[in-house]
């Protein structure tokens, strides 16, 4: 039997303040000793945390003195003398911005986001690894970038869902020179800055999305003023093993803080995680769940580790390049003595892969905080988070296996489940940061699968529809377009 690694834990970071506390905490109040760089207090009432303008730690400020300190820079208006800088799309389409954050040149795959908030999650996720990302909601940046050292009780970051920036680029209608918020340690712009991201701003987001929604996504560049577009060479990030790229390169234990929960064996659950770009969000879900998480790299052969369920990560980038992958889980599945397989998003598409499945090439993917997902179980729809530019085609699928989730939108796959045996993936995210939580009970119910237990409900079922011949319709009168109206 295989030994398991000892244990590893992070640092906890916090201590949580009571409410008495609060009016101590204020800057400038009586008995006040609290430091100008609290992450507590924020808001028009308490103030507002916003970079110093002397370049040092940001400061605390009531928001009618940041106005008066603002105008006191002399060289204020050097914010709006930025360099310009071009995107230009594999179709020739061209679009002049100004540049923010690392002023050079990248090329990649051109996608965009609908989620309104989000960006230092986004950003950090590994599942843009390679892509330029344009962010459809009209102002980023104007809350800033959260502590960048900060830690959880795991020793994961406590703001981000990976150590780093994994998209190439930022692309946004308009930029927030000026950001607020309670717990902002530094500007997006020099966040970007210090990870050498180039981002642009000035551009007509709604027309490069709609391009992009007709057109298909495409590849691109960003290109500064002054060089050559020829130097910027073209990359196509799908050709590319992106998650060998992301993917962490030894295992590592992580052991919840929580209550133990307990396997079939009587000892606490161990669950072995591929890392083919796992969020850390991921990572806590499972540990407030008080099992313990063996992680390993996207290729590693996990046939002699001793688990009770095993669970595919999200990533970037084509599924088939993870052939590795794939056979290792095909191997699994086809055991008598298979453990409970439960996949996320990349996870979703090597699982249908070992299954016998195909995938391929959308047009322009599914990003954002409110894609529709319907449970073919119950008929019931979730409203969901994703990040994905491939799927499995439904055609495809093997005998014994169906459907999980369909979108509600295009009715693309969503996730499979297996008929008889505790197999099953989402193309979504339930753990979703930022985003709904509506499918978080998903982790529960795989975690229950590896204690022994069965769902109720594993194939497709759909209540008798009730013949009807009238519908009586409650509302607040005649509407006409552009008015909202409301429906019991």
């Amino acid at each position: 039997m295989a030994t398991r690694p000892p244990p590893s834990r992070g640092k906890g970071d916090a201590t949580p303040l009571s409410p008495s506390s609060r009016n101590s905490l204020l800057p400038g109040t009586p008995g006040s000793n609290q430091s100008l760089s609290s992450p507590v207090l924020h808001g028009n009432k308490l103030g507002c945390k916003r970079p110093s303008f002397d370049g040092g730690s940001p400061q605390m400020l009531p928001p009618r003195k940041v106005l008066a300190a603002k105008r006191a820079k002399t060289d204020i208006t050097s914010e709006l003398e930025q360099q310009r800088a071009t995107l230009i799309l594999a179709d020739g389409t061209r679009w002049e911005g100004v540049a923010f954050g690392a002023k050079v040149g990248v090329a990649g795959e051109v996608v965009f986001n609908t989620a309104m908030v989000g960006y230092p999650e986004s950003l950090t996720d590994p599942s843009y690894r390679g892509q330029l990302l344009c962010l459809t909601y009209p102002m980023i940046g104007n809350y800033g970038v959260p502590d960048l050292d900060s830690r959880d009780d795991i020793g994961l970051p406590t703001f981000f869902e990976s150590e780093k920036i994994h998209a190439t680029a930022l692309i946004v209608a308009e930029y927030s020179h000026d950001a607020c918020h309670w717990n902002l340690t530094h500007t997006l712009s020099d966040w970007l800055k210090q990870h050498n991201v180039p981002g642009i701003y000035g551009i007509d987001t709604r027309a490069l999305t709609k391009h992009i929604r007709e057109q298909g996504a495409m590849l691109g560049k960003i290109v500064p003023a002054g060089a050559a577009e020829s130097s910027v060479p073209q990359v196509n990030p799908n050709d590319l093993n992106l998650v060998a790229e992301v993917s962490l390169k030894e295992p590592r234990l992580f052991v919840s803080h929580a209550p133990p929960r307990q396997g079939k064996d009587g000892k606490r659950m161990r669950i072995l995680a591929i890392d083919c770009g796992i969020k850390a969000n991921i990572i806590r879900y499972f540990m407030s769940k008080g099992v313990e998480l063996l992680l390993v790299p996207w290729d590693y052969d996990f046939s002699g580790e001793a688990f009770d369920g095993l669970f595919i990560s999200n990533g970037p980038g084509d599924p088939t390049q993870c052939q590795k992958t794939i056979g290792h889980l095909r191997a699994l599945i086809e055991r008598a003595d298979a453990p409970p397989v439960f996949g996320i998003c990349l996870g979703n598409q090597l699982l249908a892969l070992a299954a016998g499945c195909t995938t391929f090439k959308m047009k322009y993917g599914n990003r954002g905080a409110n894609q529709p997902c319907i449970d073919t179980r119950t008929g019931r729809c979730y409203i969901t988070a994703q990040n994905h530019g491939f799927a499995v085609d439904p055609a495809s699928i093997p005998q014994g296996w169906e459907q999980f989730f369909v979108n509600a939108n295009d009715a693309t796959n969503e996730g499979i489940i297996h008929k008889t045996r505790p197999f099953f993936s989402v193309q979504f995210h339930p753990e979703a940061c930022a985003g709904p939580t509506d499918t978080d009970f998903l982790f529960e119910m795989f975690l229950r699968r590896v204690h022994g237990e069965h769902a109720e409900v594993t194939v497709s079922y759909r209540q008798p529809t009730i013949p009807a011949r009238k519908v009586l319709l409650l509302g607040s009168g005649g509407l006409s377009i552009g008015q909202a109206g409301e429906f019991d």
